[in-house]
């Protein structure tokens, strides 16, 4: 999302490269080109302007030490000012009351009904019973959509057919989940106009009957400037207690990851990056300034493994490997823990420097397919001994992956230089 921010502002720190120490003269150009980029990344002018002016101020009263270019320096300003700027510190979820109710509020097509069904699979994993309430009565496939989510996470949806009455249903869905022992319940409201004002006195009649622990805000971080008046909107109305960016993998610019918390003063509480039901992330604004300015985000990057990769395989693991006993089984097992771990593109673009050598490369998510293929038309046999694979066994392999012999060869080598 933030690639063509990125390279602005990488282009803008070039400036000060070489130069010995921060002036007034030459600080104003880099000042000049960062305002530009968050200008371009859809970030409102008013705050592009505030932000760049404390950057200058703050850089103009640095002393440089000799280890440190005046370019790195105002790099780590920068880094400050957009951890500021996004919230400073990350704010977790307030789940309070028996049950804890989350009413999920935004725009008709902003990824609520997905979102609510994340939210409730990420609060599954951390061992919380969550019982998703089916409060979208208007749209026809709403109700369907979240029994479908429901149903992949192994969440329960509480749906009453027929009933018309929100409010009615979001009360019931409480007091059924207070009989039934689960602690959180999850509403999932119809979208809504901001400028429709019958659904907006639903929402807001929703909001005084449930008294929720939360009240999230989805937004769609594609709609960029759009999204933030939105917000602000809501806010009026609603005082929600935090906001959700959705669609970050799409081709957003950023300026509402960046513009939400300066206008509404409410914390962005999670980032959705995907379809897939596992895509959520608790949303660092330290970390996101990291991605932002090209230096990666290590942490989220081994937090993803340590939730993908099993402690106990990763043991099981260590001990063939020092016997030199590592096989086509400990491989394919190593690449399904990968793939867990989300978008390839991503989660490369953590690693720091990464993020500009993929500027314009198409990395594929498929690409694992035809590996895979090949390692499972091997016999059992041949996996646990890969070095009996002749040339007849090659062919036989090639035929039953609908690859070539030289796929074949060529998988084969690199599993071989892996082992070694």
């Amino acid at each position: 999302m933030f690639e063509s921010l990125s390279l602005k502002l990488e282009k803008a720190f070039q400036t000060l490269k070489g130069q010995g120490r921060i002036t007034e003269i030459n600080v104003a150009s880099t000042i000049k080109e960062i305002r530009k980029a968050l200008i371009d990344a859809d970030v409102n002018y008013k705050i592009a302007k505030e932000v760049t002016d404390e950057i200058k101020q703050k850089a103009l009263g640095q002393n440089v030490l000799t280890s440190v270019s005046p370019g790195q320096l105002l790099v780590k300003i920068t880094n400050d000012e957009l951890t500021a700027l996004m919230g400073g510190q990350s704010e977790d979820l307030t789940l309070t009351g028996n049950p804890a109710v989350v009413l999920i509020a935004g725009l008709q097509g902003s990824g609520k009904t997905t979102f609510s069904g994340k939210l409730a699979n990420y609060l599954k994993r951390q061992g919380r019973q969550v019982l998703l309430a089916a409060c979208d009565i208007y749209r026809p496939a709403a109700i369907e959509q979240l029994k479908t989510l429901g149903a992949q996470v192994g969440v329960e949806v509480y749906v009453e057919p027929g009933n018309t009455n929100a409010v009615a249903i979001a009360l019931a869905a409480v007091e059924y989940a207070r009989k039934h022992n689960y602690r959180v319940v999850i509403a999932d409201t119809a979208g809504r106009l901001a400028v429709d004002e019958e659904m907006m006195n639903e929402i807001a009649r929703l909001k005084d009957a449930l008294q929720p622990a939360e009240t999230l805000f989805v937004v769609d971080a594609m709609t960029g400037q759009d999204a933030v008046n939105t917000a602000k909107v809501f806010n009026e109305r609603l005082d929600f207690t935090g906001v959700v960016l959705t669609k970050l993998d799409g081709d957003a610019r950023g300026g509402a990851a960046l513009s939400i918390r300066r206008v509404v003063n409410k914390p962005i509480k999670f980032i959705s990056t995907g379809e897939k039901m596992d895509a959520l992330e608790r949303f660092y604004p330290e970390r996101m300034a990291g991605r932002i300015l090209g230096m990666g985000d290590v942490v989220t990057l081994v937090e993803k493994a340590q939730q993908a990769f099993d402690e106990e395989e990763t043991r099981r693991l260590n001990k063939k490997i020092r016997k030199n006993q590592f096989d086509f089984n400990d491989f394919l097992s190593q690449l399904e823990q990968i793939k867990k771990m989300g978008n390839m593109k991503d989660l490369l673009g953590m690693i720091p420097g990464m993020g500009k050598a993929l500027k314009n490369v198409d990395v594929d998510d498929e690409a694992f397919k035809p590996v895979e293929a090949i390692i499972r038309s091997m016999t059992p046999h041949e996996r646990e001994n890969p070095d009996i694979i002749n040339g007849s066994r090659k062919n036989r392999i090639a035929r039953g992956s609908g690859t070539t012999v030289q796929q074949v060869n060529q998988l084969l080598k690199q599993f071989n230089d892996m082992r070694k």
